[in-house]
């Protein structure tokens, strides 16, 4: 099985808090940054999500924070997108530090809305291979 996508972030200074770590709602934007960077690099765009008539939404997100994570700490953060069937796909993602300590691992259910209807589209995983230059980075 090839590695998740990832990419590097670097923990900035505003993003701690007063016990100097950072802070849990950072964690959801390290997760998001990563989802979004996979579409990038994968060539979904947001107007091609939109010219499609559809958009992705977050259902559920856990995460379970196993170690600090301090300002100036450099980890990498996963993107792995899991295909079931019906409207909702899975994302597992970890963020670790570049000493291979597993700071946090994040869970999340997503789907992708018809934006007329207001509904979730019935097979997600068809929008993306269809939008996508390089689908093999969802693991289509």
């Amino acid at each position: 099985m090839a590695e998740p996508f990832s990419v590097p972030v670097t923990v900035r200074g505003y993003e701690t808090d007063v016990q100097g770590h950072v802070n849990q709602s950072v964690y959801v934007n390290y997760a998001e940054h990563a989802r979004w960077s996979l579409l990038h690099a994968a060539g979904v765009s947001q107007a091609g999500l939109v010219a499609k008539g559809v958009g992705p939404v977050a259902l559920e997100t856990t995460i379970r924070y196993q170690r600090e994570l301090l300002a100036g700490d450099e980890v990498e953060v996963t993107c792995d997108f899991v295909w079931g069937e019906g409207k909702t796909f899975r994302i597992r993602q970890t963020i670790r530090k570049t000493d291979g300590t597993v700071a946090a691992e994040i869970t999340a259910v997503g789907g992708l809305m018809d934006l007329k209807a207001r509904k979730l589209v019935a097979d997600p995983k068809e929008y993306f291979r269809a939008l996508a230059s390089e689908p093999q980075l969802f693991g289509l």
